[in-house]
């Protein structure tokens, strides 16, 4: 039996839903495809590197390792999701916009310490997704030794696509992922090429905190990544899952 988060319990604070001296705006959350119901996202986790072909494109001097790092993850915040894709503004501060298809995973279950071969009774459903990259402010960050949060956790950063519950199309572990921007193809994977399954990314980061109901977890880009410009509209897909479309319009 796999140890669940108990979603009663008030886990990261006293305060109880009856005594808020600020008001919010509600939970953000996507569309299940087939479902009146939508699914609530708290939190957006993101895995780097997770196909070999675009770690190279992105450090095409590192030395090649016969056995891969351990996968390492970064957080986007709730702000970041752009629900069912559409018009997402040019960002603030960056010249250098980068798109970033990935397979995205929504739980409904949670946990720590989660075993790989149960990892997947975690798992609602699957999309794609989006994970843009401001990738000046990124390429600074990392010359100066400094966190690139900003680079990758800023609103809108991570336009999703409606969930698709696994009870339809299982659990994909092969199956073509694409970009396509202005008609153009410009990332073309499979998810196949992923360094770190599914299975091992949800073990591996239910090993470093607690999982939740309605984390998301995007996993991974393949080789291709490159620049989006204001009046670009990008097209991601995952064959047999899902199709993103969003419009890139100029700054707010």
């Amino acid at each position: 039996m796999i140890p669940v988060a108990d979603t009663r319990r008030v886990s990261f604070g006293e305060m109880s839903a009856a005594d808020p001296v600020i008001e919010l705006e509600c939970r953000p959350s996507l569309e299940v495809q087939g479902e009146h119901g939508r699914f609530p996202v708290g939190r957006i986790w993101c895995v780097g590197r997770n196909y070999a072909a675009h770690a190279r494109e992105m450090e095409p001097d590192a030395e090649r390792q016969e056995k891969p790092d351990p996968p390492f993850f970064f957080f986007k915040p709730a702000t970041a999701l752009v629900s069912g894709g559409g018009p997402v503004p040019y960002p603030p501060r960056t010249t250098l916009l980068h798109h970033e298809v990935e397979l995205v995973v929504a739980l409904r279950h949670g946990g720590r310490d989660i075993p790989p071969e149960q990892a997947l009774e975690l798992v609602f459903g699957y999309g794609v997704g989006f994970d843009l990259t401001r990738r000046d402010v990124q390429a600074e960050a990392k010359h100066l030794r400094r966190p690139w949060s900003l680079a990758k956790g800023f609103d809108g950063s991570a336009p999703c696509s409606f969930l698709v519950p696994c009870s339809r199309i299982g659990h994909p572990r092969r199956g073509r992922i694409t970009a396509t921007i202005d008609g153009e193809l410009r990332q073309d994977g499979d998810l196949s090429e992923q360094i770190w399954a599914v299975p091992q990314l949800i073990a591996e980061l239910s090993n470093q905190l607690e999982l939740l109901p309605g984390d998301l977890l995007f996993t991974g880009t393949p080789a291709g990544v490159g620049p989006l410009l204001v009046g670009d509209r990008a097209v991601g897909e995952v064959a047999g899952v899902a199709r993103l479309t969003i419009d890139v319009t100029p700054p707010i």
